[in-house]
């Protein structure tokens, strides 16, 4: 029960701050006369989302295995989220030959978000690791 605990409430906390996140990053696109969903914000807000939860659930999942390695297993995710960006929407955000602030801030906003997210519950994990498992 612990465990769905752990992973309920970081799922809960992800989904808040993105969401409110997205709705205000929406609204002030829409005040500033860009399309509110555009530059990708809808995929980079859900990729985000989902990656973050999916990263936390996996070293949650191997926290006691590979206890030494926490550390390193959470930088690989963060890379991994960097190749993505690189490989998806550099590309369409480069497409006219730069990056704008819009479309700068349609990915780095959520993922900033998401990896303040990350950090906290991993770090969370990691400090109650002891007593969960003090072998």
């Amino acid at each position: 029960m612990k465990n769905l605990h752990y992973l309920l409430r970081y799922l809960i906390t992800l989904l808040v701050m993105l969401g409110a996140s997205f709705g205000l990053h929406s609204w002030i696109r829409g005040q500033s006369g860009l399309d509110p969903t555009g530059d990708l914000l809808v995929v980079s807000y859900l990729f985000n989302f989902f990656m973050a939860f999916a990263i936390v659930a996996g070293l949650y999942a191997v926290r006691f295995r590979m206890k030494q390695q926490i550390g390193f297993l959470f930088i690989a995710g963060s890379l991994l989220k960097f190749l993505v960006f690189f490989l998806f929407f550099y590309p369409s955000f480069t497409s006219d030959g730069n990056i704008s602030r819009a479309e700068f801030s349609s990915f780095f906003v959520p993922y900033f978000l998401a990896l303040a997210t990350e950090t906290y519950f991993t770090a969370s994990m990691l400090k109650n690791l002891e007593r969960e498992n003090p072998d």
